[in-house]
């Protein structure tokens, strides 16, 4: 039995984006559910926009989800190279073949000549392809043309009578008719292969035989299957997955939400949880389960279970289920994530010790169930390091409670007496003997304590802002809440 082979061959013109990264994931579970090979290659043949920089960012992009590749670009193989521009010759190579057995010939139409037979198409109401004027040139017409200074493109010719039948995994057979299609370009004119000419090379070279994508290449797929035809070679299997729509069903964009990993990455958004939701994007599980570790979704994956309705980016759900992996990492883990965006905003120094560490895990502790995502934490962060004022009138209310002297008095001869640093459990265990000593109940006593130490009535835990505040800070804000404190009076 063949070995599965796939590949995922981006074009590095801009930064991995969500749907590139799902067609990725998918390609990925697929060989990883059956024993097969991924295979990572690059599609620069549009060299205006074309980078390194870019092809490094999609690399990066997918060692931080977590996918690898058994051949390609960074870990080589046996049938590099994995540039489409290093690959130059070996197109060349079948365009000449395709050219001495007249499947395809030289076309020498200027682009104001094209221009011009798209535009009479048009007028006439007919299907815009090409006319084929160049179909039957011998060869003193060439010559003629060339002498002229003409540079020709190599076409692909096209036969008149042909319905092609896709066999698509996900969507059954579709058909098309190549009357519609046209004579279609293989090598431009400055010698560089189109698209469909050297993806069909390089997964017949490389042994692809499924050939996982976005549907908006479904239109290619006919184009590719004559070429696979033409020189002889099996064609692979097809499975075109549904486009990624915003909630508004309309093609996503950046009104969206962020349309690259690297912004969710930027964001502090965790890679599993990046991963489960991209696989939920058009496959489903068949069960009403959401959460999946990469390991699971490798046991579960199959293209049957991709649908064929559009998928749709749900930011709410994403934030949701990142919320929820927060919420299940390792305290280290998070501090660690936490520290860049703590250390922008001047929370934290820029040299880290175990203090520094240990406080930023005592942060991430006191906010980690009201996050989405990680940069998020500096918008908690405030109250341990920006001194409260006590404008909002709810706060005001509850510090002129009777009782809030002798709460705030009670906390700051605690803090007095205690020496060294107080950690969660200290503070934990000096709080909860508070309510039986002033012989009030707890609604009584943290209440209050809250609002004197972050000027707002909900927030952290105390026994997370205790440690993260230091005994100076907690008794120098209390001291400014007992100072704003004032009994209860009735105006008559």
């Amino acid at each position: 039995m063949t070995q599965t082979k796939v590949r995922f061959a981006p074009s590095p013109t801009g930064p991995l984006h969500i749907g590139g990264a799902r067609s990725a994931l998918f390609n990925w579970l697929f060989a990883r559910r059956y024993g097969g090979k991924f295979v990572v290659r690059i599609e620069d043949t549009d060299l205006d926009r074309s980078s390194r920089a870019s092809e490094e960012n999609i690399l990066s992009s997918l060692r931080w989800l977590g996918l690898d590749w058994d051949e390609g670009i960074d870990v080589g193989g046996d049938n590099g190279p994995y540039r489409q521009t290093e690959r130059l010759k070996i197109y060349s190579q079948y365009a000449a073949y395709l050219l001495e057995k007249g499947l395809a010939y030289r076309c020498y139409c200027s682009e104001e000549e094209l221009a011009a037979q798209r535009e009479a198409q048009l007028a006439a109401g007919e299907m815009v392809r090409y006319t084929g004027k160049c179909r039957d040139l011998g060869p003193e017409d060439c010559a003629r043309l060339e002498a002229e200074g003409r540079k020709p493109v190599l076409r692909f010719r096209v036969p008149s009578e042909k319905i092609i039948t896709v066999r698509d995994i996900v969507r059954g057979n579709v058909n098309f008719d190549c009357a519609g299609i046209g004579d279609f370009i293989i090598i431009k004119s400055d010698d560089i292969p189109t698209y469909n000419f050297a993806v069909v090379v390089d997964d017949h070279l490389m042994g692809i035989n499924h050939v996982i994508r976005a549907e908006e290449h479904l239109s290619n797929t006919p184009l590719q299957v004559l070429l696979y035809e033409a020189l002889g070679w099996d064609v692979p299997e097809f499975a075109h997955v549904s486009l990624i729509l915003g909630k508004d069903r309309s093609k996503m964009s950046k009104r969206h939400g962020a349309t690259s990993i690297e912004q969710y990455r930027e964001l502090g958004y965790l890679p599993e949880a990046l991963v489960n939701f991209l696989a939920l994007l058009g496959w489903s599980p068949g069960t009403e389960e959401e959460v999946f570790t990469l390991d699971q979704l490798k046991e579960q994956f199959s293209l049957e279970r991709v649908s064929k309705s559009p998928a749709v980016f749900d930011l709410e759900k994403l934030n949701w289920l990142n919320g929820s992996y927060i919420r299940h990492s390792p305290m280290d883990r998070l501090a660690e994530l936490a520290l860049p965006y703590l250390q922008k905003a001047g929370y934290l120094p820029g040299a880290v010790d175990e203090v520094v560490r240990e406080k930023a895990r005592l942060i991430v502790a006191a906010v980690k169930d009201r996050l989405e995502y990680m940069a998020q934490i500096n918008d908690y962060a405030d109250v341990f390091f920006n001194d409260p004022g006590y404008d909002d009138a709810e706060a005001r209310k509850i510090l002129a409670q009777e009782q809030v002297p002798a709460v705030i008095k009670a906390l700051q001869g605690k803090m007095t007496a205690h020496v060294g640093d107080l950690d969660e459990a200290g503070a934990q265990a000096l709080l909860k003997k508070l309510p039986k000593e002033l012989g009030l109940g707890g609604k009584k006593v943290y209440q209050p304590l809250r609002v004197a130490l972050t000027g707002k009535v909900s927030g952290p835990d105390l026994h997370h802002l205790l440690p993260v505040l230091g005994a100076q800070r907690v008794i120098a804000r209390l001291e400014k809440a007992l100072a704003s404190s004032r009994p209860e009076t009735d105006d008559k």
